[in-house]
């Protein structure tokens, strides 16, 4: 299996609706295209900044078609699956492979609290559902309660032969840097999940990130990323030192609202989030964030 594209900074895309909480095809689509132009190196679709939670089955595939369709081969486009229940995870894995997903990522499932053998086994049958897609994991502790262990990763990194890769999310750079040493002997891909910390987690052999701040700063993002690559250090470390104080600057805010919050302000005009989420209200908060996004010339 090719996973040569599977590197770089991938946008866990936005969602934009219309007041009927419907994807918005033509926000969407224009979303889509400034993304891709401002440097991505792959979109992810409803990921955790995408709002996957609030979205119904059909409505995911008319949204990723429509994704698909305006990346037009540019980008790899990748589908995330958060769902609970495995036969679930692998009819929502078997509609991405059926419409020609570039690969799929899958979060540990939340609220339950299960065994390494259960989890395992789970993300097992749905890569065995789609032999022939390659499949990411997704840690994500903040958001379901626990982590996915090295040990566990590291069996369906040499278990599983499309088990390929993972975002690490936990923002513990001693767990990133487990998870690559590892697996590196399987040419498995370890992104970074933690914008803060993309320079971080390529310094430990990271190839790459999945990180939000692509949504309305993809300039700044793909910057490190790209001066990583070129080998220039410095340069790279100075351009995430340039994004920091913007992305920390979300975290007042109601998750995940500042994503969009943020690419209004940069005149996106992406629409609110799913209730009952709130676009954050004129005060400190909203104060914080204009702030910083005017010290890093994103806004006048």
């Amino acid at each position: 299996m090719n996973t040569d594209f599977i590197k770089g900074v991938v946008v866990p895309i936005l969602t934009a609706i219309d007041e009927n909480e419907r994807i918005d095809e033509v926000r969407m689509r224009r979303q889509v295209d400034y993304v891709i132009e401002g440097g991505v190196h792959g979109i992810l679709a409803f990921g955790s900044n995408g709002e996957f939670y609030s979205i119904e089955e059909d409505e995911m595939e008319r949204g990723l078609k429509i994704m698909l369709d305006e990346a037009a081969g540019r980008v790899p486009v990748y589908f995330g699956i958060g769902a609970i229940s495995t036969k679930k995870c692998v009819r929502l894995a078997e509609m991405a492979a059926a419409n020609h997903a570039s690969g799929i990522s899958v979060l540990q499932p939340m609220f339950l609290k299960p065994t390494l053998e259960e989890l395992f086994l789970h993300f097992k049958a749905i890569a065995d559902a789609v032999p022939d897609l390659p499949v990411l994991l997704y840690n994500n502790p903040g958001r379901v309660g626990y982590t996915m262990s090295a040990e566990l990763v590291d069996r369906l990194a040499h278990e599983v032969p499309n088990i390929v890769g993972m975002k690490d999310t936990s923002g513990d750079i001693t767990q990133t840097a487990e998870f690559i040493r590892r697996t590196r002997d399987a040419g498995f891909k370890v992104f970074g999940g933690k914008d803060t910390l993309l320079y971080a987690s390529m310094c430990h052999g990271a190839v790459g990130g999945v990180c939000t701040a692509g949504n309305f700063m993809p300039e700044l993002i793909t910057d490190i990323y790209n001066k990583y690559i070129a080998g220039d250090l410095k340069g790279s470390l100075e351009a995430q030192f340039k994004l920091n104080p913007v992305r920390l600057s979300m975290d007042g805010a109601s998750f995940p609202v500042a994503t969009k919050d943020m690419a209004n302000l940069r005149g996106l005009g992406v629409g609110d989030p799913y209730k009952p989420s709130l676009a954050t209200p004129e005060g400190p908060v909203l104060d914080k964030i204009r702030t910083e996004m005017k010290k890093a010339g994103l806004i006048e």
